[in-house]
């Protein structure tokens, strides 16, 4: 492994980890009471500083960890020689194909793992249809479209060992997924394309957290929102919240950029494409890259020129040049360096203790998906608050008394 490159990454991550104080500190709890001695962890996550920080504090508990990359654009490889040269076996490489990247995650399955990390449902998916062989006692999903698919497998019957939905905590859904995909989004689109925000049209397909948090940081930016949407109690607190609410076929006509962030397949499709502006910018933030119909875009094309700037392919259909980022994959990661660390230290923290849970609970669990317990959740919040200076009320015992009764009366 190259020293150089693993000695950049080292300082990678000890940026992100003056960032991370609550996660530092259960590392460090970790290393005292070891919860994870002898289990093997098998992890399909993005290769970045903040996550070499969770798993430094699962070494740090005892595991032995072997890790694959979630997307390859996301990898960097300064972190994994970091993590390499850490005693953790990296199988990642920032570009690789899709048969490498499947390759990759055979090769972290190798290890045998106890507990499993995924990111996007991948690995669990390659447990269940080519590693059957292998034995799982849990694990751990980050993110919604994982999810999604963790709970169908779970209906069908289909899902072989308990997952904890990480992705579901409060703290996960209302700051990682709202204010990390919300600014590392905007991040990624500017980084990309160094366009003016403000004054533009931004269409947003799909308003659950992480579409909120886009749409909040665009207008706070001075751009004019429109919100497309599936699901009416969405698409009407859309429109509660000021925004304008269409379908895309609407949307796209008037759209300059366009973010997907739906966790589902052919947001934006052909027809779509057919009708937009010259210029117009096509990003997607769910999680894999089949929301914008990125084959239909190439078939389209008349011409297409690659990487006329770093992340950002110009695709001319009809004489209008349309500019996909990130090849349609995750354009926080692949453009940016994805959430601030401030922000994963929650939900990584979240994470490590899940899996402490799971290492020790897992026996009395059955199959299923299932949240991450209340009092972890809420020992996050309380240790991020704490490490912030911030401290909050208490109840009274009288007030404790009278949310327990209901013989109270006003």
């Amino acid at each position: 492994m190259d020293a150089v490159l693993a000695e950049a990454g080292e300082r990678r991550i000890g940026w992100a980890s003056r960032a991370m104080p609550v996660l530092t500190a259960i590392g460090a709890g970790f290393g005292g009471d070891r919860p994870l001695d002898g289990l093997k962890v098998a992890a399909c996550l993005h290769v970045t500083a903040e996550t070499a920080v969770l798993l430094g504090a699962l070494k740090a508990g005892g595991a032995e960890i072997a890790l694959a990359a979630s997307n390859p654009l996301s990898t960097q490889d300064d972190v994994a020689a970091a993590l390499a040269d850490y005693g953790i076996a990296v199988h990642a490489r920032a570009g690789v194909d899709r048969d490498t990247y499947y390759r990759h995650i055979h090769r972290a399955l190798d290890i045998g793992p106890d507990i499993v990390l995924d990111d996007g449902c991948d690995l669990v998916n390659i447990l269940h249809t080519e590693r059957s062989d292998l034995v799982v006692k849990g694990g751990c999903e980050e993110t919604t479209t994982g999810i999604i698919r963790l709970r169908q497998m779970a209906a069908e019957g289909a899902l072989k060992f308990p997952m904890v939905a990480v992705n579901d905590t409060r703290t996960k859904r209302m700051f990682d997924n709202r204010y990390g995909t919300g600014q590392s989004t905007l991040d990624g689109i500017m980084r990309a394309t160094n366009t003016l925000i403000a004054g533009r049209t931004v269409v947003v397909a799909g308003f659950g957290f992480c579409g909120r948090g886009v749409a909040e940081r665009a207008r706070g930016m001075g751009a004019r929102v429109i919100v497309t949407e599936i699901d009416p109690v969405k698409a009407l607190d859309a429109s509660l919240h000021g925004y304008g609410v269409a379908t895309m076929a609407e949307a796209a006509e008037i759209g300059d950029v366009f973010v997907t962030v739906t966790g589902n397949r052919d947001v934006i499709r052909a027809e779509h494409l057919a009708v937009m502006k010259d210029g117009a910018i096509l990003a997607n933030a769910g999680h894999f890259d089949v929301e914008i119909d990125v084959r239909a875009l190439e078939s389209m094309a008349e011409e297409v020129h690659y990487q006329v700037r770093p992340n950002t392919d110009e695709f001319v259909v009809n004489g209008r040049r349309l500019l996909l980022l990130a090849e349609g994959r995750l354009v926080n990661l692949a453009a940016a360096e994805g959430h601030p660390a401030a922000v994963m230290d929650m939900s990584f923290s979240a994470q490590a203790l899940a899996v402490a849970w799971l290492a020790a609970e897992h026996a009395s669990l059955k199959p299923g998906v299932y949240d991450v317990p209340d009092g972890i959740d809420a020992r996050v919040a309380g240790l991020k608050l704490a490490a912030a200076g911030i401290t909050i009320d208490g109840l009274t015992a009288e007030q404790e008394a009278y949310l327990h009764s209901w013989r109270s009366g006003s």
